[in-house]
């Protein structure tokens, strides 16, 4: 059982699991049967059903298809996500899809919206230590589809994110792994839409005493809102005032920053150093 479920209760993977197996049952399936009509093998089926694999979101929307369910195990999967979102998180991630413009500060570490699967992996390990590898592999799945769908449809908001050297220089999940996640970063750092600019070390006190933060725009009238992040979770602020100095403290980062070209290159060299 999954270890952050209410004690008595099976956790949403647990659950999906349990009612893929009922269904097949129900409707005296065999596993082989399941596999061929989802397009998955025999044993992807067998892990889903005992909860210790993370279905994709096409397996789920295949069952419904099999079933005849409408739609109910493609809503199942959604809720894995969901289960493992912080409370504290999940009015950010409500505003983030809408928003037209998306400005980020990254410190130490980068934005979700820029990792690599296995960067990410590495910084939900390092963050819980003891947590099983199927619950890890869940936040990770999670944060990539989030990544996915943000930027990736139609219409995706304009992400300008300035990154202090220090998200360059820290080596998250070894060197190969940095060394890949720098590469990727350059890619989406040259594609329409994105902006990077590296804020170097040599940039001295114009961002020593700033935590990391995220500013939303929107187009449907939504006000401007910033997100701050902590140790301890983080917090949204819509309050005119406070956004407007931290848009400025943004413009003023981004005056001490490398040009986005030049950004650019030294994410490249970097990525070539950990060669």
């Amino acid at each position: 059982m999954d270890e952050t479920a209410p004690e008595g209760q099976l956790s949403s993977l647990a659950h999906f699991g349990t009612e893929v197996k009922e269904a097949r049952v129900g409707r005296q399936l065999a596993q082989k049967h399941l596999a061929q009509g989802t397009g998955y093998s025999i044993a992807y089926v067998s892990k889903v059903e005992h909860g210790v694999l993370v279905p994709s979101q096409r397996f789920a929307e295949h069952c419904d298809t099999v079933f005849g369910t409408n739609g109910l195990f493609a809503r199942l999967r959604r809720r894995i996500d969901e289960s493992e979102t912080p409370s504290w998180f999940k009015p950010y991630l409500k505003l983030e899809p809408k928003a037209c413009r998306i400005l980020d500060f990254s410190v130490n570490c980068l934005i979700g919206l820029l990792q690599t699967e296995d960067y990410a992996r590495a910084i939900f390990r390092a963050g819980k230590p003891h947590e099983n590898t199927q619950m890890i592999d869940k936040r990770v799945v999670g944060r990539m589809r989030r990544r996915d769908e943000v930027l990736g449809r139609s219409g995706a908001p304009a992400l300008w994110s300035v990154l202090h050297e220090g998200c360059l220089r820290t080596i998250v999940g070894g060197a190969d792994v940095m060394s890949r996640q720098l590469e990727h970063l350059a890619v989406v750092g040259d594609t329409p839409g994105t902006d990077l600019q590296v804020l170097p070390f040599a940039a001295g006190a114009a961002a020593a005493h700033i935590l990391p933060f995220t500013v939303l725009t929107f187009a449907d009238g939504t006000p401007t809102t910033l997100w701050t992040d902590g140790p301890l979770g983080g917090r949204l602020f819509q309050t005119e005032t406070t956004v407007a100095q931290i848009t400025e403290l943004y413009e003023r980062l981004r005056a001490h920053a490398l040009s986005p070209d030049d950004s650019l290159s030294v994410i490249r060299t970097i990525s070539r150093e950990l060669q």
